[in-house]
């Protein structure tokens, strides 16, 4: 078949792909074979095993399917590197991950290099229609990854009571403190949210559809860690009049008394500090609060007495705006102190008041890779806007991350809402 009847050629996909498995091996480098075998929750994956898990998505999907006699690298990797894929079989249970002490590091870079060669063979060659967005979807998978393997490794090195560096040399205060917050103000009416344009989206992210939104204005920062002591210092993890009763459960259960990661000096009481990758730092004031739950969202909204946005609201207004330039870099991700850019993009992932469920009109792709996005529109809220975590230009307006309400060891943050 000819290009012009079905085919197209993969060269920029295939620097796409090139780009993306390196440095998902970069990200790894730093870690010792010990440090990518643990599993400090059942929320954590350990390193290896997302090096893994993307590469048999790729086995999986595409070269399983797409290139003739291909032959896998180990079948027993099915059952130990499917991650939720009900069609594709019996599953290891993800709370035992950290079991797998074999296949060890020099396997998987074993494997990844095996399908990264027969991934180049298949596109050195014109490729199925259909193909390169099959490819591209992988490409995008392993970049959410990648941000996963960091939210992670912060967690599994958190537990170690030497509390070692990921990497040195986080960013550190440029001692201006941010400005009072702004507010964005937006008139309501008629908007549209969901994905348009001709790039890459998610699934989640269709159809576009109008909503109808209220007069509202959207704060043009971030919460700050000092913001988040005010709320502390007021008593705000004893007070149940702020908390939804599901989110004081938590708190009483789990004796939450400030953000993950967080915890007093041990020479002064007064004074907080918190884990970083680059290990053990007092907490910066001006820095945007990060590593908190939609339930401690919610309950500081209620002590300011403001509200989260909703999605669509954030989306509104996400629309109109440049992007941030916080992403993940060569460094250890951290916050940076916020300022007034009126950038809703980097640094923090925030959480909205919108539950994770489908827009009208969406359909599930057939088949296993439909399990992909809407098998989770259940019991769980959007956070929007990347984080310093995640990989540049991975993000967009209408990008839905979704997590449990519960969740804290992602880069998540707060932006605050108000009403006229």
């Amino acid at each position: 078949m000819s290009e012009g009847s079905g085919w197209v050629t993969a060269s920029p996909l295939a620097a796409a792909y090139d780009t993306v498995r390196t440095t998902t091996e970069r990200l790894a480098a730093p870690l010792s074979p010990e440090d990518q075998t643990v599993q400090s929750m059942p929320d954590v994956s350990p390193t290896k095993w997302h090096r893994a898990h993307v590469t048999w998505f790729f086995e999986t999907f595409i070269l399983s399917q797409y290139r003739d006699g291909y032959r896998c690298f180990d079948d027993d990797y099915a059952y130990i590197f499917n991650s939720y894929y009900e069609a594709l079989g019996n599953r290891h249970p993800r709370h035992e991950r950290g079991l797998i002490s074999r296949p060890g590091i020099h396997e998987i870079a074993r494997y990844r290099e095996y399908v990264d060669e027969q991934m180049a063979n298949l596109m050195a060659g014109p490729l199925e229609k259909g193909l390169p967005e099959l490819i591209t979807l992988g490409v995008h998978h392993e970049q959410q990854h990648q941000e996963l393997l960091l939210m992670d490794i912060k967690h599994v090195l958190s537990c170690n009571p030497l509390r070692p560096q990921y990497l040195p040399d986080a960013a550190v205060s440029d001692g201006l403190a941010p400005p009072k917050a702004d507010w964005t103000e937006h008139d309501g009416g008629t908007s549209e949210i969901g994905y348009t344009g001709a790039g890459f989206a998610f699934d989640n992210e269709y159809p576009r559809h109008p909503v109808y939104l209220s007069p509202f204005a959207l704060a043009d920062r971030p919460v700050t860690c000092g913001e988040w002591l005010s709320f502390m210092e007021d008593g705000g993890y004893s007070r149940p009049e702020f908390w939804l009763s599901d989110g004081w459960a938590v708190v009483m259960a789990q004796e939450w008394r400030a953000p993950l990661y967080w915890f007093n000096h041990p020479d002064d009481p007064g004074a907080w500090q918190h884990f970083t990758l680059s290990g053990v730092r007092s907490v910066d004031p001006d820095e945007p609060v990060c590593h908190v739950s939609y339930y401690e969202a919610d309950a500081f909204a209620h002590w300011t007495g403001m509200r989260l946005p909703t999605e669509a609201e954030w989306e509104t207004v996400a629309a109109a705006t440049a992007d941030g330039d916080n992403f993940l870099g060569d460094g250890p991700p951290h916050p940076r102190p916020a300022v007034s850019t009126n950038s809703l993009f980097g640094d923090v992932w925030e959480w909205t008041s919108s539950a994770y469920s489908p827009y009208p009109g969406f359909r599930a792709a057939p088949g296993a890779v439909g399990e992909y996005n809407g098998k989770f529109m259940v019991s769980q809220y959007v956070l929007r806007g990347g984080s310093c975590a995640t990989p540049v230009g991975h993000t967009r307006s209408s990008y839905r991350n979704f997590f449990p309400p519960g969740a804290r060891w992602a880069f998540s943050g707060v932006r605050l809402a108000r009403d006229p």
